[in-house]
């Protein structure tokens, strides 16, 4: 499966969340790693749910960028 990440850029750190997953983020110093913990994040989310019998959500989100008069 391909999970949609949102990535977004702080003052000091980078921060990463699936929007399918909620309670999935990751956070990192710079935007490669964020990237891979973030993978790493989703595994681990994955395997908890299953764990638990939780079902795992299907991806649903998907990106698109609008352009805006500014």
């Amino acid at each position: 499966m391909r999970y949609l990440v949102v990535t977004e850029r702080g003052e000091s750190s980078w921060g990463a969340h699936v929007p399918d997953l909620p309670g999935c983020i990751a956070v990192g110093d710079t935007e490669e790693e964020v990237l891979d913990l973030i993978s790493e994040a989703i595994d681990a989310h994955i395997e908890l749910m299953q764990r638990s019998g939780e079902p795992v959500p299907e991806p649903r989100t998907y990106p698109h960028l609008v352009e805006v008069a500014g």
